[in-house]
């Protein structure tokens, strides 16, 4: 239903001909007349890319890539919990494996890394955290030190995020 919905929009903002041997030929609406391939009716998905500038593209014409970042695993993460309603304000220490308790939540790490040139400020950790008594966890995936919000655990009692990395 999408892929339709896109396909009119397509064709609704871009004139098209239909030829004597089922094709479409379509032209842009800032197009000097010239025509771009001809698509077959019935293809599922139409797409127009725009020409790209290859001048900015990292690595091409002189541009330097940048160097991939490498992250380091760490030996264990700290993390902080919060009970919104008494306020209450926890630490966590936890090793990887390991399984800590906060309030009625279960939190289990299984990894934290972090970035070599940044070990305090960008961590990310692997969190499974469960309410006691239930095998479905409330959250399950990776938490950012640096951006907390971009995937946090959605808890109407608690909140817990990644704080740092332990290194040696």
């Amino acid at each position: 239903m999408i892929r339709a919905g896109a396909l009119a929009l397509v064709l609704a903002a871009a004139p098209a001909w239909a030829q004597q041997d089922g094709t479409v030929l379509i032209v842009p609406p800032e197009d000097d007349g010239t025509l771009l391939e001809p698509a077959p009716l019935g293809a599922e998905e139409l797409l127009l890319e725009p020409d790209l500038d290859l001048d900015f593209v990292p690595g091409l014409n002189g541009i330097p890539e940048e160097p991939p970042v490498v992250a380091l695993t760490g030996q264990g993460a700290l993390l902080r919990g919060l009970d919104k309603l008494s306020g209450a304000v926890v630490d966590i220490d936890l090793a990887p494996g390991d399984t800590g308790a906060f309030g009625r939540l279960q939190v289990t790490l299984g990894d934290c890394r972090y970035p070599e040139d940044n070990p305090s400020g960008d961590a990310f950790a692997y969190l499974v955290i469960r309410t006691s008594g239930d095998e479905v966890p409330v959250f399950q995936g990776w938490m950012i030190a640096s951006s907390p919000a971009l995937n946090a655990m959605d808890h109407p009692r608690y909140d817990v995020w990644v704080l740092r990395c332990k290194i040696s």
